[in-house]
């Protein structure tokens, strides 16, 4: 019996098909071998389907479906919900794994019952090159912006719990909405960044990312807000606290102010 446990990849692709195979590439380069890799053809009218075609008939780890064009939440949880992975990595359809990423993770995952999320460095490749500097992750920091990105792995049951990506992400911000989601359920739990760089990220001239205008951006906050006001209570009175907390993190007087409470801090914690 084979009790290494399943990953399941989930690739969804709308009109990507000219970078499909070289991230299906990534994937069969794993140097974990225990995982199946779930294509999800989002309404695409180019050659997604060719592509995933081919890598099924050299790999049956390779599973394709099709839906009508529903956005990327819909077409992860179609992904999800037909797999059958202990845990899961979202991957976009133009981005890449190093080949240790899915081995580092489990192993990461074996190491700490605690852990709920885990991901790695990443570099920059395309339109940008360079080493994607994230914050450092925190609990609090995450509430004003977003320190993990999408291509991290997760126990299904936080899916299950969180139950999937959320629709009404409609402009982006779905990964950020959806680690809030497993962070509110689980206010313990330990997320994990490999200290190597693993996951590359495309940067091209059109993403959804880079076509967030002003008002886009605002909803998409407000959205974070409404969809987990329990958790943001705990830290802020209302949505446009949150809004500028990555502004307060930089400024000088939040830094100045950490830096003089430092001893203080220091002090109380060995009176505990």
């Amino acid at each position: 019996m084979n009790t290494f446990p399943l990953i399941s990849v989930i690739i969804p692709c709308y009109n990507q098909g000219n970078y499909l195979a070289e991230t299906l590439d990534s994937v069969s380069a794993q140097t974990y071998p225990y995982w199946e890799c779930i294509i999800v053809n989002d309404g695409s009218d180019d050659n997604t389907e060719q592509v995933a075609q081919e890598y099924i008939k050299k790999d049956s780890r390779f599973i394709y479906l099709s839906q009508e064009n529903k956005g990327l939440s819909a077409a992860r949880n179609y992904g999800i919900v037909n797999s059958n992975g202990q845990y899961i990595l979202p991957l976009d359809s133009d981005d890449l794994i190093a080949p240790t990423y899915l081995e580092r993770a489990i192993n990461a995952f074996a190491n700490d019952s605690t852990v709920k999320i885990v991901y790695c460095r990443a570099k920059l490749f395309g339109k940008q090159t360079g080493e994607w500097l994230l914050p450092k992750y925190s609990l609090e920091k995450m509430l004003g912006v977003n320190c993990i990105f999408c291509s991290a792995l997760y126990h299904r049951d936080s899916f299950n719990m969180v139950g999937g990506y959320n629709t009404n992400m409609k402009y982006g911000f779905e990964d950020w909405d959806f680690w809030l989601g497993i962070l509110e359920r689980y206010p313990t739990c330990s997320v994990c960044q490999i200290d190597e760089i693993l996951f590359y990220y495309r940067i091209r001239k059109r993403s959804m990312a880079r076509q967030l205008d002003d008002t886009k951006y605002k909803f998409l906050r407000k959205q974070l807000w409404l969809n987990h006001s329990l958790l943001y209570k705990r830290y802020f009175y209302s949505p446009l606290d949150s809004f500028e907390y990555l502004q307060l993190l930089n400024s000088r007087e939040y830094k100045l102010g950490k830096l003089l409470l430092a001893p203080i801090r220091f002090v109380l914690s060995k009176m505990k």
